[in-house]
């Protein structure tokens, strides 16, 4: 009978195995993730304190960026004459009936380029028209 008492080893968790795969878990994401920005028009919208009008299923977005470019429905206008402003705005009403022109004019926009767009509308017989906002905070 052997009575002395056993050696025990010392457990010891073998952390290499999990580095690695720790290692190759951020290796994964860091490919996989796509870096791609999309490419928006950067607005930065009037406040005003009352709600947004609720969405409307036909409905023609015309864009005012800030450097006086002209957006009808997300596609850029060539130019920024009156003539072909009316001609996107005309093309896009075809569709619909009755639409609701909505005005997204950049803050920094001209009230020149807004007049324009007003006055594209007005020479199609668009009458509803609204603008676009952000809400300013609680009234």
């Amino acid at each position: 009978m052997n009575l002395r008492p056993r050696r025990r080893d010392d457990v010891e968790i073998n952390l290499i195995s999990l580095i690695d795969i720790l290692l190759f878990l951020v290796i994964f994401f860091m490919v996989s993730t796509t870096f791609v920005e999309k490419s928006e028009i950067a607005l930065t919208l009037p406040e005003a304190t009352t709600d947004a009008p609720p969405a409307a299923e036909n409905r023609i977005e015309v864009t005012v960026a800030a450097h006086g470019g002209y957006y009808v429905n997300g596609n850029a206008l060539a130019d920024t004459d009156l003539a072909t402003v009316e001609r996107a705005m005309g093309e896009a009403a075809k569709p619909l009936r009755d639409p609701v022109v909505i005005i997204n004019a950049d803050a920094k926009a001209t009230h020149q380029s807004v007049v324009t767009a007003l006055d594209a509308a007005r020479r199609l017989g668009l009458l509803r028209v609204t603008f676009a906002t952000e809400a300013s905070g609680p009234p």
